[in-house]
This record gives C-alpha cells, structure tokens and sequence, in this order.
C-alpha cells in the first residue's frame, strides 16, 4: 500500500464555491459534502461563539453523513461583525443597502472559523482579520446590487470579486475574508496527516513520466 493510499481522505463540509477553490488552490484533495446545518445565532450568543459553533456543527454533520467512514471532515463558516453587530448574508436589497452603508468609510471585523474532525478528535480555531471600507455613495450600493454579487454574501460584499473596489485595507488574512483562512487550515489538516500541495506534486509528476 502506498503512502497515499494509507492516508485518511478529506471531506469538505460546505457547498461553497469559494471554500472549494481555496482548498483546490493548495492542493489539497478533497471530497465535497452536502450538509443542511441551521445557521442561527442563538440567544445572548456572542460572534465569535457562534461562528465557531457553526464551523463545528458543519463537521459534526458531515461526518454524520459518513457514517462511521475512515475519513477527516472539515467545517467553516465566516461572518463580519460592526460595532458589535453580526453581518450575515442579506435578506434583501435594504438589507444589504443597510449594510454596506454602515460599514462605508469605517473598519469592520470578519470571523472565519475552521473545525476538523474525525469522529474521535475535534480541533477548532478562529481566525479575526480587520477589513476598512473607503467611503460608498447610495448610487454605487445601488448599483452593485444590481450586479446580483452581494446576494449570497455574508456582509453582503465579495473581496474576491467586484466588492474589491470598496476595501481601502485589510489586515489580516486575506482567504479568511474570502471564506476559508488558508494558513490556518493548513496547520489543522498537518494535524490529521492531510497534506497541501497534493495535487499540485501528483500532476507534476504526471507530466514528467
């Protein structure tokens, strides 16, 4: 049996795209999971704590899904906090108009939580990265809702995409904002025996043969 083979295979807990491409832009080889976990911040329940319950309950259910498989699940969920104020995906255009005024011309927080499992261990971290708007007219948050961007988007605004133009700074992780903080993955999955760069060393060695 080779190494690989003896290696226990990655799920990805998420239906997100970006999570997706981020895993694949490391190299790391996984399969993706289709969950249905309810996303909803409980009573007097703080961001931070919420954000981490969420990446851990995503976890918990894909490896629900796997039953008894030998197999690490990985779970993730990001969210913006202002001034104390959770930033989640917009109900609506006011809604994500509201938003994106108040976060316009100020600094905002993004949570991005990462949990991996398997079945016997559980390891969670929280990744915090500062994100500071320039300053947005009505018209432009008219019109880029318009662009049909902002719909599915936690604080209603993609870093990666055509929101780019609005951030000002960033410090901090930039794949955290984007949905999946990248370095930190890394450390968690190196503790589950679950490598980067995998299918980047798989596809070079397949050219040169």
């Amino acid at each position: 049996m080779s190494t690989a083979d003896s290696l226990p295979h990655l799920y990805l807990a998420s239906g997100s795209p970006r999570r997706r491409a981020l895993l694949t832009q490391i190299g790391v080889e996984f399969s993706p999971l289709d969950i249905d976990v309810a996303e909803v911040r409980q009573p007097n329940e703080a961001p931070e704590e919420y954000v981490q319950r969420l990446a851990l309950d995503k976890a918990r259910a894909g490896m629900a899904l796997l039953r008894g498989k030998r197999a690490v699940v990985l779970g993730a969920d990001t969210l913006g906090v202002l001034a104390g104020d959770v930033l989640e995906k917009p109900q609506n255009q006011a809604h994500a108009a509201q938003m994106l005024a108040a976060m316009s011309g100020t600094e905002h927080t993004v949570l991005s939580a990462v949990a991996v499992v398997d079945g016997y261990r559980e390891r969670l971290e929280l990744v915090q990265t500062y994100v500071k708007f320039r300053s947005i007219s009505d018209t432009e948050i008219a019109r880029y809702w318009q662009t049909g961007e902002p719909k599915d988007k936690a604080g209603g605004y993609a870093i990666q995409g055509l929101g780019a133009v609005f951030v000002e700074s960033i410090a901090g992780s930039y794949s955290a904002v984007v949905g999946l903080p990248l370095e930190a993955t890394q450390r968690l999955l190196a503790a589950y025996n679950i490598p980067v760069w995998a299918s980047a060393v798989l596809d070079r060695n397949r050219g040169e043969s």
